[in-house]
């Protein structure tokens, strides 16, 4: 079974005096709780009040105060980008992008030492979890900033990437974004949350071990045999320089799109800026054109990365796109066995369409 060890900032727990592991007093907040008889895990945390008015999100210009100090903050004078950091004395102003640690984190550098084994399995949550704001403008979306804003907090996002991985206790950093209430989102501005964990998790460690087993029995990456394949095929939405959006065969959601890299590429943190433009313009391109096809849907972005520790086993990096349009049933839950109310080919025909527009328009040649 599959291990994690990461814990809650502000947990206590205080344990009944029984001799079933099991039986426990709940105070604030539970640790991380791995899964009887899988490679489940389960955070027990504090949800944020849903901000109804962007005036006093903590996320707004002028609530700098509400958050923690900004350990990076990009601000536009004369042209250029200039990186700032907020201090005691005084936040930074102006910016266009600003990352700080999150004031109700999934994880924490403060964990303690509180693990058990047995048949109620439970770690310590160490670790990091930033927000990195990439719009000052509550109004903005992943779907409606610019591409050079994407450029910038993708970049942002490979500085952070770097810095973590040679933190002390991170083996795997998780990088996502929810859009709309229904997708995990409680603040009207666009923003990312960047959260280690001190082992792989469960989704990755599988595709680990999907793309090790092929590599080795077949001698191919799979991810490259599926780019090949799909590009040129029924699934293909939208295709740049670099980067090819398909909709994959077994999408579990309407309109599930998957961004990869065209050429064989292991490490997120080592693309060029040439390939994080391209990459800004296909985001841009298939989130505007996922808007436009399902009328502003709710949706989660999901960064699947390679762990970047020496010696680790690699995959071939890409982005997950999942729309949240329809509750799950019993089938999706109690098994495992998703239903989706339209087809790949579907989705990727209507997609395309309404991408390729996104694509013209910010090339400029519409």
């Amino acid at each position: 079974m599959i291990q994690v060890k990461f814990t809650l900032k502000y947990s206590t727990i205080r344990f009944a005096k029984s001799l079933n592991p099991c039986t426990e007093t709940l105070l604030l907040m539970a640790s991380i709780r791995r899964g009887y008889l899988s490679d489940h895990f389960m955070i027990v945390r504090k949800t944020d009040d849903i901000v109804t008015d962007p005036k006093k999100s903590p996320l707004a210009p002028g609530n700098e105060s509400m958050t923690n100090l900004s350990v990076l903050s990009l601000v536009e004078k004369d042209g250029m980008l200039q990186r700032m950091q907020d201090n005691e004395d005084e936040f930074v102003k102006n910016w266009s992008i600003r990352v700080f640690e999150s004031k109700n984190p999934i994880v924490t550098i403060d964990a303690g030492n509180d693990y058990s084994d047995g048949p109620c399995p439970k770690d310590p949550a160490y670790g990091y979890h930033y927000m990195v704001v990439a719009s000052p403008k509550a109004k903005d979306t992943f779907s409606n900033i610019t591409v050079d804003q994407w450029s910038n907090v993708l970049v942002v996002i490979q500085d952070r990437l770097r810095w973590l991985y040679t933190q002390k206790g991170v083996t795997y950093v998780s990088i996502y974004a929810n859009h709309g209430e229904s997708a995990g989102s409680t603040y009207p501005h666009p923003h990312l949350n960047i959260v280690t964990l001190s082992t792989i998790p469960p989704a990755i460690e599988r595709e680990i071990d999907v793309s090790a087993h092929i590599l080795n029995e077949q001698g191919f990456c799979p991810m490259c045999k599926i780019i090949e394949s799909e590009s040129a095929g029924s699934r293909q939405v939208l295709q740049t320089e670099g980067f090819a959006a398909i909709c994959p065969w077994e999408s579990a959601h309407p309109y599930e799109m998957w961004i990869c890299p065209k050429r064989h590429e292991t490490n997120f943190a080592k693309i060029s800026q040439k390939e994080i433009n391209d990459l800004a313009l296909m985001m841009r391109s298939v989130l505007g054109g996922l808007s436009k096809t399902a009328n502003n849907p709710a949706y989660n972005i999901v960064f699947h990365l390679s762990p970047e520790k020496k010696h680790s086993k690699q995959i071939h990096w890409h982005v997950e796109i999942y729309p949240v349009m329809e509750p799950m049933s019993g089938l999706e839950r109690g098994y495992g066995i998703h239903l989706n109310n339209i087809s790949p080919e579907d989705a990727a025909k209507k997609l395309g369409v309404t991408c390729r527009k996104e694509l013209a328009i910010l090339v400029g040649i519409e």
